[in-house]
């Protein structure tokens, strides 16, 4: 298995690809910022369901149910960018924090507080490394 240097690029392409391919459930390597990425997007509504299956000695799994229109088959996920890469990270402070479609999206921010998202942020007066955007 090859070694990815960016995961969190990897694990939205990961659920980009899912999405696309009309699947159900999305399987990707676990880590804990990614765990809380996956947590995020289940508090706003843009998956269904997620399970962490972790093993002892292991890297452990995130299985993700996502979400479509019962009637449309449209996903719950438009986008999803990364914004922050490790080769240019990006920061914001508290009065830079983004909006994603005029509020409509969210951003996924790491900040000391933890990995939440820009209204979060704002209402924390916390800043941080924007991790991507969602909409």
């Amino acid at each position: 298995m090859s070694k990815v240097t960016d995961p969190i690029a990897d694990y939205l392409t990961r659920v980009r690809n899912a999405i696309m391919a009309k699947h159900r459930v999305v399987d990707i390597p676990a880590s804990g910022i990614k765990k809380e990425i996956t947590k995020l997007l289940k508090d706003k509504g843009y998956i269904l369901n997620y399970k962490f299956e972790d093993e002892v000695g292991l890297q452990g799994n995130i299985k993700i149910a996502l979400k479509y229109n019962p009637e449309t088959k449209v996903p719950a996920i438009k986008a999803l960018e990364r914004v922050s890469k490790p080769g240019l990270r990006q920061y914001c402070d508290t009065h830079n924090i983004p909006r994603v479609l005029n509020g409509l999206g969210i951003a996924i921010i790491s900040t000391s507080k933890g990995v939440i998202t820009d209204k979060e942020a704002h209402e924390m007066n916390v800043g941080g490394e924007v991790l991507c955007y969602v909409y």
